[in-house]
């Protein structure tokens, strides 16, 4: 059976389309026939300088494929600049349809080492910069009663990482957003849901493989090329999955994943109220069995991707 995608002429926003995930993406919405707006800032790792390079080269590919791309070099940090991002397609194709908030930025350390600007920096490109992309499609999302997000969270902030409080924060931030995109835009036909991408890129390519069991670990990790996250994008904006929305995912190598969100998991009640020695008592011993591990992301995805 063949699936119509129904994105043919869609107009489709990724940001940080510049390489890696992002440019996966933007050449797999082109591929399915949609129109891109490839925003990149051509940054570092980091966020540092910029060039219209990465976006050039970007859209040069989908152009020799036969796709039509057009640029924004606008930043995603900052309110004016996200409102030129979608002007871009509204003057190069009338419309926009799909925003994928993608650019990211990362600023590791250890939380009692890390600088203040470092936290700013990488919550502004992440968390703010997909509350500003996003809002700034919002009116025409809203007047033409449809349009679909997608957002890429990440492991980090669902389950956990050493040394990226910054990162993890915004992350896990995105998957709230998200949320409540879904629940306010909902009566406008508009979807928003979430990608935990795993991928070997840039952002991941400082990982040590120093002993043979590090070296082992990132060959196969080097398998999870940004393509696989594409289809999962693409999908999640298309017809195909018009009443899809709220939800996180994840695509690693050939496996995709359903997150649960947060609910409770135990209670307990007292008719005389709490105290903290009754808690200590009582609730505690009702809700160990309960308690969340202290588990990083490696932790919970501990098998090989296959």
């Amino acid at each position: 059976m063949t699936v119509d995608l129904g994105l043919t002429g869609k107009v489709v926003i990724v940001t940080g389309a510049g390489g890696g995930i992002g440019r996966a993406i933007a050449q797999g919405f082109a591929d399915a026939g949609a129109k891109i707006v490839i925003n990149d800032i051509g940054a570092s790792l980091g966020g540092e300088g910029g060039s219209a390079s990465p976006a050039q080269e970007t859209r040069a590919m989908i152009e020799a494929a036969g796709g039509e791309a057009a640029i924004s070099t606008d930043s995603v940090a900052d309110w004016d600049s996200a409102q030129k991002i979608v002007q871009c397609a509204m003057d190069n194709f009338g419309r926009v349809d799909v925003v994928v908030n993608n650019a990211g930025i990362l600023r590791d350390a250890i939380f009692h080492k890390m600088d203040p600007s470092d936290w700013r920096s990488v919550v502004d490109v992440h968390l703010n910069g997909s509350f500003y992309v996003s809002r700034a499609a919002a009116p025409l999302f809203r007047k033409q009663e449809v349009g679909a997000y997608v957002h890429m969270t990440s492991t980090s902030g669902l389950i956990g990482n050493v040394g990226q409080a910054n990162y993890s924060a915004a992350k896990l931030g995105i998957a709230a957003l998200s949320k409540s995109i879904a629940l306010d835009m909902k009566r406008y036909n508009v979807r928003s849901n979430c990608i935990a991408p795993f991928a070997w890129s840039r952002m991941t390519n400082s990982i040590p493989a120093n002993s043979p069991e590090e070296k082992a670990r990132v060959a196969k990790l080097q398998q999870m090329t940004p393509e696989t996250n594409a289809p999962l994008a693409v999908f999640l904006a298309s017809e195909a999955a018009r009443d899809v929305t709220g939800q996180i995912f994840a695509a690693r190598l050939n496996e995709l994943f359903l997150f649960s969100q947060p609910r409770p998991l135990r209670s307990a009640h007292s008719d005389t109220g709490w105290t903290p020695e009754l808690i200590a008592e009582r609730a505690l011993p009702a809700f160990r069995s309960g308690l969340i591990p202290q588990e990083v992301s490696g932790d919970v995805f501990a098998w090989d991707p296959i």
